[in-house]
Parts: structure tokens; C-alpha cells; sequence
């Protein structure tokens, strides 16, 4: 008869995304003797990346243990149970992955899932915890400096009040991922206000009518005369409706004179991130795409089939670009949650956040139109999940 093994695991984030980090244990099940540990600190995750990380973790510890065992896994988060147990969908694109990962360790039929309380799922808890205390001074978790097991017997009761908030977040967390109700927007429940980022994309440049390949490996062009007027007409419209908190910019010029007209107005300071600038867009910098056909027809062909194809001369391929975005964005979902921000930035970037927020695939890049001085805006929840508000808006310029 196959041995049964458990693997109680859990993660966290402090700040939803945040510092993160996941914990897992394996347990005899006769004894409830801790068979093997593991924890990690993962920088910036949301609390479902940081909770799928430590369930891959405990399976991997478990199969490490007996390849052949069967295994009860026993979670505090309803949102990884149902979805592992094929009851709800998996729409988050940070998810899928992480879910096809934990399902390649064992076999389906030697894998059980269930949802326990988060008061009888202590070590796991201690274990994300020494993770992300660890990596809070510049380190990893080491198991020889674990008190996780200790800290989990020893601990006392949770209050009927800890105990209701759990409750209460496993119930939010449940309805936010119930195939019945959609993961974000109108029908999620209360999370608090999102960090919404409003993207504006630059002014028009010299080389912005003539459709002009213009990235950051280029000339970095000035702002003309009529994109200093969309800057103005934009900041006009901002301040009307005076919601913007914080102003971020590209680091190149465009943007930083479109960001430097809106802050003005808005009595804002700019605030550089590096991670919005434009593609580098190699040999074909400041060329039509009819030349860049003319003269490297394979290399275009190329791009426009591939995310991983760079333009020609080492120039930055799309999925370059959306790690860089991606990192960028949650990076300023840290610094600025809850709150309004303005993003100054480009296309792709712009183009890249929608993406990303939508779960589409790379060639949406391709199907999405943004003119110059257009507002898009994305709304990020606590829960990891985002909701698209805007797209391409130049009702201000008109």
C-alpha cells in the first residue's frame, strides 16, 4: 500500500505585491512528525503567486521524500484548493503556469486537496514568514535557524475576532474566484480602493506623424510645438478632474516634458522610472516601417511573428520588454498602493500594462491603436487581479 505523506503549505506578501514569501512542510500523518521544511524569499510577489510557490514546494519536498506516496496537500487559501481541484477556472496569467507546474510533480490521481483554516496551518505560516524576514536584511531562509515546528505547537489560540477576520478574508478571496462572478471589476468584493495607474502616452515628437520608428536607442527627440499643446491640453484635463496623487515618468525627453506640463499643473513632482522608457528598436530607429520592409524584410517578418524576435542591430524584442515592464509596474504598485498614479511613458509600455492586465497574448501589441497624448488608465486590486478602465482616451485634446 502506498505511503500517504501531507504537505501543509502557505505564502504571503507584504503588500499584495510586496516583499514575499512562501513556506511548506511535509508531515507523517500518523506521528505529525515535520519529515522536511522548505522556504523561500521571492522579492517583490502577489500573496497567490507566494502561495502557489510554497505549494510547488511542498509537493517537490514530498515527491523528494517517496516519488510513489500518496499526498493529502492542506492550505488556508480556498483560492489555490479549488482551483488544483479543477472546481474554478484559472484566469490569472501569473497563475496558469505556477498551477501546470504543481501538477507535473505527481501523477493527478496521487494528489488531494483540501482547505483548512488558517489557525491549523501555523508551520507553513511561521515558515513564509522566516522567509520574508530573511529576506527583509538581505538574506534567504536557512533551515538550521528555523523555529517554525516550535513556534507552531507553542502558539496560542487565535481571538474569536482573528479568527472572524480570517474568515472573512477566505470568504472575499473565495467569491473573487468563484466561476459564477468575475475575478475583478463591478462583481469583486470590497478590497479597498486599487492602485490605478493612468497612462498617458507622450506628445508628439518631430518624427511622431511621419510613423517613425522612435524608441530608446534613438535620438531622443524634443517634444514639437504641437505636442507641447496636447502636454498642455492634457495637464488642463488632469487637473479638472483632480484625481492624480504622484506623476512617474520615462527617463526619455518626450516623456519627461509631457510628465514635467502635467505635474506643473498639478503641483506634483516627476519621479523617474527607468522601466517605462521605449523599446530599443535597434538599426530601424527613426526609420518608416515601409523602409525597415525595404531594407531587413526577414528581420520584420521575424518580429512581427515572434514576442522573443529583436528588431535588427540588438535592438529589444517584446518579451524583453514586458519583463522589464512587468518589473517596473510592481516595483510602482509597492511604492504607490491604493493610490492615483500618472504614468508617462510610450507605446509598448502602455501597450504592454493593457496586456498584461488583460491576460492577452503578445500579438494584442499589434491590435491595440494609441495616439500621441492618449490616456489609457488600469486599476490594480489587492488580490493580485487588475481591471482595464481605459483605452486610447483623446476626448481631452479635442
Amino acid at each position: 500500500m502506498a505511503r500517504t505523506l501531507i504537505v501543509e503549505a502557505d505564502g504571503g506578501s507584504r503588500g499584495n505585491p510586496g516583499p514575499a514569501g512562501y513556506g511548506a512542510v511535509v508531515l507523517d500523518p500518523e506521528t505529525g512528525e515535520a519529515l522536511a521544511e522548505a522556504a523561500e524569499f521571492l522579492g517583490t510577489a502577489t500573496n497567490n503567486v507566494a502561495e502557489y510557490k510554497g505549494l510547488v514546494a511542498g509537493l517537490r519536498a514530498a515527491h523528494a521524500l517517496d516519488p510513489q506516496a500518496c499526498v493529502q496537500v492542506r492550505m488556508d487559501s480556498k483560492l489555490v484548493v479549488e482551483q488544483m481541484s479543477g472546481r474554478w477556472q484559472i484566469k490569472h496569467p501569473d497563475m496558469k503556469p505556477l498551477a501546470a507546474e504543481a501538477r507535473s510533480v505527481f501523477p493527478a490521481g496521487q494528489v488531494t486537496y483540501e482547505w483548512i483554516p488558517r489557525a491549523q496551518n501555523k508551520h507553513a505560516d511561521r515558515l513564509a514568514n522566516e522567509a520574508m524576514d530573511a529576506g527583509k536584511i538581505g538574506k534567504q531562509w536557512e533551515p538550521g535557524n528555523s523555529k517554525a515546528a516550535l513556534a507552531a505547537s507553542a502558539a496560542p489560540a487565535r481571538s474569536a475576532a482573528a479568527r472572524a477576520a480570517d474568515e472573512a478574508a477566505e470568504s472575499a478571496e473565495a467569491a473573487d474566484a468563484a466561476p459564477s462572478a468575475p475575478a475583478a471589476g463591478w462583481g469583486a468584493p470590497d478590497l479597498g480602493p486599487p492602485a490605478t495607474f493612468v497612462l498617458l502616452r507622450h506628445g508628439e515628437t518631430a518624427l511622431t506623424p511621419e510613423k517613425r520608428f522612435s524608441g530608446s536607442g534613438g535620438t531622443d527627440p524634443e517634444l514639437s510645438a504641437a505636442g507641447r499643446r496636447q502636454a498642455e491640453a492634457t495637464a488642463t484635463a488632469l487637473a479638472a478632474r483632480g484625481s492624480i496623487q504622484a506623476v512617474v515618468s520615462s527617463p526619455l525627453r518626450r516623456c519627461q516634458e509631457t510628465a514635467q506640463a502635467v505635474a506643473a499643473r498639478l503641483g506634483l513632482e516627476v519621479r523617474i522610472e527607468e522601466g517605462l522608457r521605449e523599446t530599443d528598436f535597434g538599426a530601424w530607429e527613426g526609420l518608416t516601417f515601409a523602409e525597415v520592409r525595404e531594407r531587413f524584410p526577414e528581420d520584420l517578418d521575424a518580429w512581427l511573428g515572434s514576442a522573443k524576435a529583436a528588431p535588427t542591430g540588438g535592438g529589444e524584442s517584446f518579451a524583453t520588454v514586458a519583463r522589464r515592464v512587468a518589473v517596473a509596474r510592481d516595483k510602482l504598485l509597492a511604492r504607490y498602493a491604493g493610490k492615483t498614479v500618472l504614468l508617462v511613458t510610450h507605446v509598448t509600455p502602455v501597450k504592454t500594462l493593457v496586456r498584461l492586465a488583460l491576460g492577452a497574448p503578445p500579438e494584442s501589441l499589434f491590435r491595440m491603436e494609441l495616439s500621441a497624448a492618449s490616456l489609457s488608465a488600469v486599476a490594480y486590486f489587492s488580490d493580485g487581479n487588475a481591471s482595464v478602465r481605459l483605452l486610447n482616451d483623446t476626448s481631452h485634446l479635442r
